[in-house]
């Protein structure tokens, strides 16, 4: 028998540099599927790029 989060994805560790870059406040506000997104997509919902539209280049 297979531990069933043994088969977790892992987040590239730039998109967890960047996320451990972000402030407090702004990590706590993102729903789980914001935080899947950022650290697994390169589609983000328009509530994401909102909430990081001041630390995007």
């Amino acid at each position: 028998m297979t531990d069933p989060g043994s088969d977790e994805r892992k987040p590239d560790s730039q998109r967890m540099e960047a996320l451990r870059s972000l402030p407090g406040d702004l990590v706590a506000n993102l729903t789980k599927e914001e935080l899947e997104a950022f650290l697994f997509s390169d589609l983000w919902p328009d509530s994401l790029a909102e909430k990081l539209r001041d630390y995007q280049t």
